[in-house]
């Protein structure tokens, strides 16, 4: 007999103006933040590419894209470099700038509300919008902002006609 899960291990990230609740599994490292290299025509929530492993990894400001960065706050301290999980051989990270170490928490189905007030009003990018432990947290779209990356970094080829 299978037992519904009813606890998950998560991390929870401090990011300018808020917090971000994402599953443990999809965290590889956390680095020390250092300027990263710029993309030209970059949106400014993609704030460059870091090198990590080999890999040119992008790098994301989840409070610009969910509003909650403010002119003159720190872009932030560490990268957390996360597992892409939409299967593009040429993205398998990207990295988002938090304020600190990420936090290991246990999450339980009573701890975690979903503010259903505001879940139209989310930014693309950003999937559900909760109340874990008394505080707000957002939770990312991470598949959504793959593709956001994608769409900068490999923008469509125009057809000449």
């Amino acid at each position: 007999m299978n037992t519904p899960v009813n606890e998950v291990r998560g991390v929870l990230i401090q990011i300018a103006g808020s917090q971000l609740l994402l599953p443990n599994a999809a965290t590889v490292e956390v680095l020390s933040y250092a300027q990263p290299e710029s993309i030209e025509h970059a949106p400014d929530w993609l704030l460059g590419q870091i090198r990590w492993r080999g890999w040119a990894v992008p790098l994301v400001s989840y409070a610009r894209i969910a509003g909650t960065h403010t002119e003159g706050a720190a872009i932030g301290t560490k990268v957390v470099v996360l597992k892409a999980l939409g299967g593009d051989p040429k993205l398998p990270y990207f990295g988002l700038v938090a304020q600190g170490f990420p936090r290991l928490v246990t999450v339980s189905r009573d701890a975690l509300i979903v503010d259903s007030a505001h879940q139209e009003t989310l930014p693309e990018g950003v999937r559900l919008r909760v109340m874990y432990n008394n505080d707000i947290a957002l939770i990312p779209d991470l598949d959504g902002t793959e593709r956001m990356i994608i769409r900068v970094l490999r923008p469509p080829v125009e057809s000449a006609a």
